[in-house]
């Protein structure tokens, strides 16, 4: 495996490509390891209240907007953050992912979508009785990101 890096000054924003001839065991560690390295980084202060939380992004199920911001939902609890939807678009690691006008989820915590037709879809996470709603315009691109991660 070859390894470039390339310097030049006319982007804003860094960018890693990997360029490979298929999608093989040794790629996906790569892509996981810089996703968790990368993930580090973005640390995102959770309020409730007056209080501060430290949580680990791993730990969110989903962001949704709600009539006080933009909350944070846990198997839990709910958090408010300092952020808006676009903001958390660009801070989020790659496993997260903007599924309707109103929510981004951790697709790492799906359990199951079901589809609808005529409406949006429905995805269920584990362990709890939290459900988010994807538009169908975001169904598509949804399915093809959770395919890629079971390859």
């Amino acid at each position: 495996m070859k390894i470039r890096v390339e310097l030049d000054n006319e982007i804003k924003e860094n960018e890693v490509i990997i360029k490979c001839n298929e999608l093989n065991e040794e790629v996906r560690n790569i892509q996981i390891v810089l996703g968790e390295l990368l993930s580090q980084k973005k640390h995102i202060t959770f309020y409730k209240g007056e209080t501060e939380y430290y949580l680990s992004l791993e730990e969110i199920l989903f962001f949704e907007t709600e009539e006080s911001g933009i909350c944070a939902h846990t198997i839990n609890n709910i958090y408010n953050v300092k952020y808006k939807l676009y903001e958390l678009e660009e801070l989020l690691p790659g496993y997260f992912m903007r599924v309707s006008k109103s929510t981004i989820l951790n697709t790492n915590h799906i359990y199951s979508i079901t589809k609808s037709i005529s409406s949006s879809s429905r995805v269920e996470f584990q362990n709890t009785h939290k459900q988010v709603y994807v538009s169908r315009y975001y169904y598509k691109p949804l399915k093809i990101k959770l395919l890629e991660k079971r390859k």
